[in-house]
């Protein structure tokens, strides 16, 4: 498995940068900048969360303030966007939408609703529109919900949000099999499997409290996120026996941080949209050029001595868990996604992108 180059000294520097507290507006480093991509829109809808990207459409998932167990029996929105930022459609979904995706082999929108419990998939087809909901065969083994998506070699998996124990020793993701309308799932890892600590080299037992989001690496590794726990896992070969696991603990210039989501940026001619849930904004992080493969991540830092935290995004180095924070000032960031300049689907007609 390749890892990247570590980035200790760009922390070192952006530690001396920025002091540990809040900051009243987003503010991107030298080489980077920072604009507004889309808002809520009071009585529609609020608090953005995922995000997900097919060729030129933009779909973001609003949580609305409603149960994340579902109980409430409110509806949220999912908002369909142009790459300008531009309204296209709406989707309304039954529950607490969290996790969304798009299945790279179907080209279509997965939906997760209630991450805390009571979960539920809705499907939704990006030409006719059309929704397909799907239910669990049985409740979640952990006592929670299921959070986020990914997929890898033709199957999916999810990750098992709010474990009811502790120690939690039940799946922290799983991978699913469908029945008809309904989901079974199998462990992919365990809450409390066996893992190798990147930094020390040592052998840990895992604990994942908080498995959340989750993200496939350019090496067709699994990466999830166990926020609570201001840690990353990264798993090799789910599910096998000899399943290679690592714990990546989390470090940066605003302490230790708890983390969102993580991208891995495909292209150097794009941009990052990150949602910063409670400032009702979704954000768009630009650069002259990205460098492939790096991995960004949105985090919150500790609090400060007065209480205050700062929200960023920044460069994570997989070998060593820390993140140099490229755009501070955020208040809660959350869902990523990469969006191409031009998208495949462009390239596809027309064989090569052309600059403009």
């Amino acid at each position: 498995m390749k890892l990247f180059i570590a980035i200790s000294a760009a922390i070192a520097v952006a530690a001396s940068i920025f002091p540990a507290s809040a900051q009243t507006a987003p503010k991107a480093e030298k080489g980077y900048s920072i604009s507004v991509f889309a808002k809520s829109i009071t009585g529609k809808y609020t608090q953005p969360d995922s995000i997900a990207v097919l060729d030129d459409h933009i779909y973001i998932g609003y949580g609305d303030g409603n149960d994340p167990a579902g109980l409430d029996g409110k509806s949220n929105q999912i908002v369909e966007y142009d790459k300008n930022g531009r309204v296209l459609h709406i989707f309304t979904v039954v529950g607490h939408n969290d996790g969304m995706k798009v299945d790279p082999y179907t080209h279509q929108i997965w939906a997760m609703q209630n991450e805390d419990g009571n979960p539920n998939l809705v499907i939704i087809d990006p030409k006719t529109k059309e929704q397909t909901l799907y239910t669990f065969a049985m409740a979640p083994p952990h006592g929670g919900g299921y959070d986020d998506i990914t997929f890898r070699d033709g199957d999916a998996y999810f990750s098992a949000s709010n474990p009811a124990n502790n120690p939690n020793t039940k799946p922290a993701i799983v991978k699913a099999k469908f029945v008809g309308n309904t989901i079974e799932v199998s462990s992919a890892l365990e809450g409390d499997a066996t893992a190798t600590n990147v930094v020390t080299g040592g052998s840990v037992t895992l604990n994942l409290q908080d498995p959340d989001s989750m993200t496939l690496t350019p090496s067709n590794d699994i990466l999830l996120d166990s926020q609570g726990d201001s840690e990353l896992v990264l798993l090799h070969r789910p599910g096998m026996a000899h399943e290679s696991v690592l714990l990546i603990p989390l470090s940066s210039p605003f302490g230790t941080p708890q983390a969102d989501d993580t991208v891995f940026v495909p292209s150097d001619d794009g941009s990052i949209l990150v949602s910063d849930t409670p400032a009702d904004t979704v954000y768009r992080i630009s650069k002259a050029e990205f460098v492939p493969g790096t991995a960004y991540t949105a985090a919150v830092g500790a609090p400060d001595s007065s209480g205050a935290t700062v929200g960023f995004v920044g460069v994570l180095d997989l070998n060593l868990g820390g993140i140099a924070p490229v755009v501070t000032g955020l208040q809660s960031p959350h869902g990523m996604a990469f969006v191409k300049t031009h998208s495949d689907e462009d390239e596809d007609h027309n064989g090569r992108c052309e600059a403009h």
